[in-house]
């Protein structure tokens, strides 16, 4: 198996339903209280591709897509369009969008994270896959330029500095990103008469761990 740095078409991913997954183990003891835990540290998504579907020259771009990527075998981009930013949805990326490390002048590397906050709850989203050509970075509440003072592995959302940020200078961040995904069928059944009826094709994708 591997992972294609390839994105579903992003106007095939418009309009599709999905969004995240959380397990939880809910054991309820004998005097009705409950004991809950969780296994996983990072919700999951996933998502149905075939509710994009407009058109038959969809559906055999999505057939094409699907065969390229071997069914479930390759992994893939995926933009959910509910979820693709550092920014809330209605504002631009800025550097300043999110909080991705503190200097201490020797660190290098800073994994790019979105937080999500909910009164004094938080929780901290790894983000492997950023979208090229949005990625802006700031150190100390100043901005600074891609190639002259970081690079980015867009593979696996590391932000990485020429010189160390200095000790507890802020690094920020700001970026699209993609989330990474395999379908999660190897079989695509289609039908021209059904899809003219309005019937649309079950196409389910699951983020994976990379």
């Amino acid at each position: 198996m591997a992972f294609h740095e390839v994105r579903f078409p992003a106007n095939l991913s418009f309009g599709s339903i999905g969004g995240p997954e959380r397990r939880t183990d809910v054991v309820t003891l004998t005097n009705g209280f409950e004991e809950r835990n969780t296994p996983w540290a990072h919700a999951r998504r996933r998502y149905d591709a075939g509710v994009g579907m407009r058109s038959l020259d969809d559906i055999e771009t999505l057939i094409a897509f699907f065969e390229a990527r071997q069914g479930q075998l390759h992994g893939f981009r995926w933009k959910d369009w509910s979820d693709f930013k550092s920014s809330v949805a209605s504002a631009e990326v800025d550097f300043r969008d999110q909080v991705i490390g503190v200097g201490d002048s020797v660190q290098t590397a800073f994994p790019l994270l979105k937080t999500y906050q909910s009164g004094e709850q938080s929780y901290g989203r790894p983000i492997s896959k950023p979208v090229a050509g949005t990625v802006r970075i700031g150190v100390a509440d100043s901005e600074q330029q891609e190639a002259v003072h970081y690079t980015v592995d867009l593979a696996h959302g590391l932000v990485m500095f020429n010189d160390p940020p200095g000790l507890g200078e802020e690094v920020s961040a700001g970026f699209e990103f993609d989330v990474p995904v395999r379908f999660d069928t190897d079989r695509i059944q289609t039908s021209v008469a059904s899809f003219q009826a309005g019937d649309m094709p079950n196409v389910p994708v699951v983020e994976v761990r990379v």
